[in-house]
């Protein structure tokens, strides 16, 4: 199962009814087959913009982060259920990004200047074989030679 992130945005309440709507988010988590990685608070901020959510404005909101694994294919009904809980202003579900392959780096071949690194070379050495690379001269003016050479 893949690793999925949802930033929710929740209505300024109190401590119960902030762990109601979590335990709800939970529950619908663990209903679809899936498990919870980690939860964190980012506390109370102002929203950079006016959000509405079911007929009701909002300017601050208090955001968590739930981190959690589930079936690609219970995605929709947990957007679903966090679309119908009226205490969520906002709820967003994002693939969490995969760490990037073991890349080999040294120092000294980052500090050369561009046109002496080995994978800029490689990309000049490509270009070169390409056929636009080479410029020609077309001769369209009905002359037999080039008027500009000295």
């Amino acid at each position: 199962m893949p690793t999925y992130e949802m930033p929710l945005l929740v209505r300024i309440a109190n401590k119960v009814q902030y762990a109601s709507v979590l335990k709800n988010v939970a529950n619908s988590i663990f209903e679809t087959g899936g498990f919870i990685r980690k939860i964190e608070n980012w506390g109370d901020k102002q929203l950079p913009c006016v959000a509405s959510a079911h007929g009701i404005t909002n300017t601050h909101a208090r955001h968590f982060m739930i981190c959690f694994d589930i079936p690609p294919s219970q995605i929709r009904k947990l957007e679903d259920d966090c679309g119908r809980n009226i205490s969520i202003i906002r709820a967003s579900v994002y693939k969490q990004n995969i760490p990037p392959k073991n890349i080999q780096c040294t120092w000294e071949e980052e500090m050369l200047p561009p046109p002496y690194r080995p994978s800029v070379l490689k990309l000049l050495e490509q270009a070169k074989k390409h056929k636009r690379y080479k410029s020609q001269f077309k001769y369209n003016s009905a002359l037999n030679y080039y008027p500009f050479l000295k």
